[in-house]
């Protein structure tokens, strides 16, 4: 009798990265069960619940495997080794390359991963949000620390400044899934940052 040979293990970190891919390209309520078995290499839902237990489960894990590595990009908000405009500086810069980048889906999961959800799924939405509201205050802080070593002079101007960049910085999420290169966003930047260096010469 001739025998079977091993079945194939299943790598969890490759079907992790594989529904990266999907919830990054497609959204949370888009990517279906049979989607995501199917990236992972048609396993049985078995196999799928034995290894990640819910589709929630997974997008969560996903969501911090993207912040461990893509997400990388915003670091430099939460480095005080840097000047504060530095950091606002590096950071969007990072973000559009690598939100434009070819090799991966483009845009952002944080900003678009679950931006249209049915109620059912609003703790999905709350997950995103949290890391969104985790880049203001990051943005927030920066600016805080310029105007507490006097790179900024406290104003009202100087308040909207978060705002202002937080509001450009999700928004490269839009502009590079319609197809904005980082050529473009680079040069945005640059004019964005015009609007700290009027602020600070103001002082």
């Amino acid at each position: 009798m001739a025998r079977t040979g091993r079945p194939r293990e299943f790598d969890r970190d490759k079907a992790l990265d594989a529904a990266l891919t999907l919830f990054w390209a497609q959204g949370y309520e888009p990517t279906s069960l049979n989607q995501l078995k199917a990236s992972m290499g048609n396993i049985s839902p078995a196999s799928f619940y034995a290894a990640f237990g819910s589709k929630e489960t997974l997008f969560r894990e996903v969501v911090q495997r993207y912040l461990e590595t893509y997400g990388q990009v915003m670091a430099p908000l939460w480095d005080e080794t840097l000047a504060p405009r530095d950091a606002i500086e590096q950071t969007l810069r990072r973000s559009a390359r690598m939100q434009t980048t070819r090799s991966h889906p483009t845009g952002c999961l944080i900003v678009l991963g679950a931006c249209n959800c049915s109620p059912e799924n609003q703790s999905v939405q709350d997950l995103l949000a949290a890391e969104r509201e985790r880049s203001r205050q990051g943005i927030k802080a920066c600016v805080d620390r310029a105007v507490a070593n006097g790179e900024l002079t406290a104003s009202p101007t100087t308040e909207t400044l978060p705002v202002l960049l937080t509001t450009f910085l999700h928004g490269m999420a839009c502009e590079a899934r319609d197809g904005d290169r980082a050529k473009k966003l680079d040069a945005a930047i640059t004019t964005l940052m015009q609007v700290w260096n009027s602020l600070a010469m103001a002082r």
